[in-house]
């Protein structure tokens, strides 16, 4: 096996690239090794182009193998690998969104880069590794790219940033932010790709974790830049036609005057219309000219390259938006709760035409998530499900599953409230919110936080403060520099804009950040100023959500189940749950409670009807009573010796009334006194070392007005 190996050191551990022969099909290849970790990047291109296809088809997959960190996963039969986990998928996305950018635009042929983490050493998070794989993998194959690109993880533990946490000190960290990007020819940084997810902090710490992050960040490019500069690949050309050339030229002149028209239609379904009127227009007039043509896969792209430089054009130069607002200027805005009669907490939210309801649900603890992955295993209490119907724009499309789209947006949000949300010793509900998006022009995934926090807050559930969201854009001329940053962008402005920042949280800092750009990067000015521009908006969604409800209700919906909980001896967790789970099944029956028991012997009993919770609490709270001499009891007797009768005090629990223990005057025959099935008063008098009670009915008996004593009825039934 031919190998060679280029090393750095990187946050004091080595970051190794590694050449090998091994995947030799793939247009390019890398390992790249951090501490343990070990990802496999591969890159490949299709021989031949779609003469169809109007968009680059761009494929980028993360797999995860349990046997990397290990383990054996999955269900009883199915041993093997299945559906990407949430953070698989997630993964995916980062590196998407990283790479995507730097593809020349005339590039049809497809692409797929496929990361293989192959070794996990349960410290260092393979996501930043794959995003330098990919990148490494496609600088060395024959792809035009536009790159390397480098990524690092910065948090901040005890006032100081670490770059790349390990798994225990990200933990601790007050954020993670995972910074991607490059360098332009005067050393200044591109931001390309952020991500995060935060404790409520400052702008300032995330501008001061990017400058952090800008040496490391140069160490990579470089490495990555010697690496190429012995092993890299000469490109593939990408050769544009004479016809190809002169199309676009038509195709310019034809919508010269004709987009500016739509574009600033306020109304997004006539802009739809007159959008869809213009383009069969435009086919028209190309199948006149240049026949043959008119189904090219250069015209969507013509067309939409004409609309991005119109709408740039006039926000450049005459600070006009597609909808005529200001660049920092929010839409109308509005929320309300409580919308749905039988939920257990509902939040509509509304800007402009993006609509949003979020729904919440509260479920017993035994209702959380089960995680199980190469990373993360584990329980989830609280959970985020994001909706995008084909209806919310007005298309007719196949209702199927999530997708990667719905999985991100819903995890950001998650992200989002997360640090608002009560730990499960405060408020033991499993919380599960998922956001219907009724109507889309823009920002749902902003929208769904907003809502998600009012339908927080209207269930009663006590989290700290409101979280909102808000979406950035940019219009950027790269030639020239200039740019205005454009605050909750809506259809037009994120389809033909240049970035999408979305950032999120609460009056005292942000919860969650996240940004791809359609350019090759942000400045870092750029970066600081989106912060500002983003906290601005922030407050001013949350000064309206604030009015809709300022905390959270009192009291919890009436058709909330209630949780009880009881804290008991761990030993005492076999007698509640009984020989083949007997009793715990016959309490379930008996209440219709759901009964959750942790290790620790806490127990949490979950019921829609509270005084059925009751029952089963003090059921169990007898069963693990922990009996002291002197306590008094009423118990059946459950069975008879010659020396005493045995007598079930409590469920599970008996004790023996010795026959000289049964009455005040001499017993010759215990069934004289009692039989199986009398329930009599009885005292604890003793417990032995083993653990065995000693009762009494003697002592039980009351002294008659003459001074002697009364005898307990013979039979117990009298």
């Amino acid at each position: 096996m031919n190998s060679e190996k280029f090393t750095l050191e990187l946050g004091g551990r080595e970051l190794s690239l590694e050449i090998k022969d091994l995947a030799e099909q793939a247009s390019g290849s890398i390992f790249v090794r951090y501490g343990d970790t070990v990802v496999l990047a591969t890159a490949c291109l299709s021989p031949n182009s779609s003469s169809s296809q109007g968009f680059f088809p761009l494929t980028v997959d993360y797999e995860e193998r349990y046997y990397a960190a290990g383990k054996i996963k999955g269900p009883r039969y199915i041993k093997r690998e299945g559906r990407p986990s949430d953070k698989a998928i997630l993964n995916a996305r980062l590196i998407d969104r990283t790479i995507r950018p730097r593809f020349p635009k005339n590039l049809f042929r497809e692409v797929q880069v496929v990361n293989t983490v192959l070794s996990w050493d349960g410290q260092n998070d393979p996501d930043t590794i794959g995003i330098i794989a990919a990148s490494t993998a496609l600088c060395l194959s024959n792809i035009p790219w536009q790159g390397p690109l480098a990524a690092v993880k910065v948090g901040r533990t005890g006032g100081e940033f670490v770059l790349n946490p390990t798994a225990e000190l990200e933990e601790k960290s007050e954020f993670q932010l995972i910074i991607a990007g490059d360098f332009d020819d005067n050393d200044q940084l591109i931001v390309n790709m952020l991500e995060g997810e935060a404790s409520e902090v400052s702008e300032d710490h995330i501008v001061g974790a990017v400058e952090f992050a800008r040496p490391y960040l140069k160490k990579i490019v470089d490495f990555q830049k010697d690496v190429i500069r012995s092993h890299g690949r000469p490109k593939t050309e990408l050769k544009e036609s004479q016809v190809d050339l002169e199309l676009a030229g038509k195709v310019r002149e034809f919508l010269k005057d004709k987009i500016e028209i739509i574009l600033f239609q306020p109304d997004k379904a006539q802009r739809q219309e007159q959008e869809a009127i213009l383009k069969q227009e435009l086919n028209e007039f190309i199948k006149e000219k240049y026949p043959g043509q008119e189904n090219s896969r250069h015209l969507p792209l013509l067309f939409d390259e004409e609309v991005d430089r119109v709408m740039t054009e006039n926000i450049l130069k005459n600070g006009k938006r597609p909808d005529g607002r200001k660049p920092d200027e929010l839409r109308s805005i509005s929320g309300e709760v409580g919308v749905l009669p039988r939920t257990h907490g509902t939040g509509l939210f509304r800007r402009g035409q993006t609509k949003a309801l979020s729904i919440l649900t509260l479920g017993a603890p035994g209702d959380q998530q089960i995680l199980e992955g190469m990373e993360i295993t584990g329980k989830k209490h609280f959970m985020l499900h994001y909706n995008f119907p084909p209806y919310s724009v007005g298309e007719i499309k196949p209702m199927r599953g999530p997708g990667r789209r719905e999985i991100g947006h819903g995890m950001l949000g998650e992200r989002a409230l997360l640090p608002v949300v009560p730990t499960t010793d405060k408020f033991p509900y499993t919380i599960r919110v998922v956001s219907e998006i009724l109507s889309s022009n823009g920002s749902t995934s902003m929208a769904s936080i907003s809502g998600a926090s009012l339908a927080l807050m209207d269930a009663g559930v006590p989290i700290k403060a409101q979280v909102a969201g808000i979406s950035v854009g940019l219009a950027l001329d790269e030639k020239t520099g200039e740019y205005v940053l454009l605050t909750d962008i809506q259809g037009p402005e994120d389809h033909h804009g240049d970035m999408d920042f979305k950032a999120a949280g609460t009056r005292q800092g942000l919860t969650a950040l996240q940004m791809d750009v359609k350019v090759g990067g942000i400045t870092q000015e750029i970066l600081a100023r989106a912060l500002v521009q983003a906290k601005k908006a922030r407050f001013e969604i949350l000064d309206v959500t604030e009015k809709v409800i300022s905390e959270p209700r009192k009291e919890l919906s009436p058709y909330a189940p209630r949780i009880l909980t009881l804290q008991i001896n761990p030993e005492k967790i076999r007698e509640v749950v009984g020989p083949g789970g007997k009793v715990i099944n016959e309490i379930v029956a008996q209440t219709g409670a759901v009964i959750d028991i942790e290790q620790s012997g806490l127990i949490f009993i979950t019921s829609e009807n509270e005084a059925s919770a009751q029952k089963a609490l003090e059921w169990i709270k007898n069963i693990t009573h922990e009996v002291s001499v002197g306590e008094t009891f009423k118990g059946k007797v459950s069975r008879i010796f010659n020396f005493g009768a045995m007598v079930e005090f409590l469920p599970g629990q008996e004790g023996l009334v010795h026959i000289s223990e049964l009455a005040n005057y001499r017993v010759n025959k215990v069934e004289d006194i009692v039989k199986i099935g009398d329930v009599i008063p009885v005292k604890v008098i003793s417990i032995d070392q083993q653990g065995r009670i000693n009762l009494s009915l003697k002592q039980m008996l009351s002294k008659n007005d003459n001074g002697g004593e009364t005898r307990f009825p013979k039979t117990g039934r009298d």
